[in-house]
């Protein structure tokens, strides 16, 4: 049984989407250049119905303005794809309910055992990083990080308020290596993946 390590929180959490994306904007400067000049359209109702539950607006705006990207040549950000969003609902309504999980309770610390973790992303090197599906408010939800050297963690703010805090230094990057604020890869407009040369 794996150990959690415990619980990082911001100085404040940060509510407002915009807010949060555009502390993430200054943490990971080369990230505006992804910006849409118009922000997708997802059925989101429809995506959250087939969930089973309502997604943090955080994520849900980073979607609607950027593709899913990578940044430093380690921590890919998943989100779905304008139009694709059935798949994507898809597979996080599985691991919501533990069918497709890659870490059913017995792998996880024991104060997350019957915890629903989605998954938002994950490393080149193995770590996954989760929304702990804490209670019925989704903007209340703690990120969650289970590092592939074991350590689990929370972080209690949202998706976009961690990865800006991870990659500006602000937040402890505990099992984790440092992230440069460096976009390496990004899904390109029409499908396909494009890397920074």
């Amino acid at each position: 049984m794996e150990e959690l390590m415990g619980t990082q929180r911001p100085v404040r959490r940060i509510v407002r989407p915009d807010e949060a994306i555009a502390l993430l904007e200054r943490a990971v400067p080369g990230l505006a250049a992804l910006r849409r000049q118009d922000p997708a359209v997802f059925d989101w109702r429809a995506v959250e119905a087939a969930i089973g539950t309502a997604l943090p607006s955080d994520f849900k705006s980073l979607a609607e303005w950027y593709p899913a990207f990578e940044l430093d040549e380690f921590l890919g950000v998943c989100t779905p794809l304008p139009g694709e969003e059935d798949g994507w609902a898809k597979g996080t309504a599985e691991e919501r309910e533990g069918g497709d999980s890659a870490y059913p309770a017995d792998l996880r610390p024991a104060e997350l055992a019957s915890t629903a973790l989605m998954s938002w992303g994950e490393s080149t090197d193995g770590d996954q990083f989760f929304w702990s599906a804490l209670g019925d408010d989704p903007e209340q939800w703690p990120v969650t990080v289970c590092s592939r050297n074991g350590p689990w963690w929370h972080y209690a703010g949202g998706t976009v308020q961690f990865l800006a805090e991870l990659c500006d230094g602000t937040l402890e990057p505990w099992a984790l290596p440092p992230v440069r604020p460096v976009i390496t890869g990004w899904d390109a407009p029409g499908g396909g993946r494009r890397e920074a040369v």
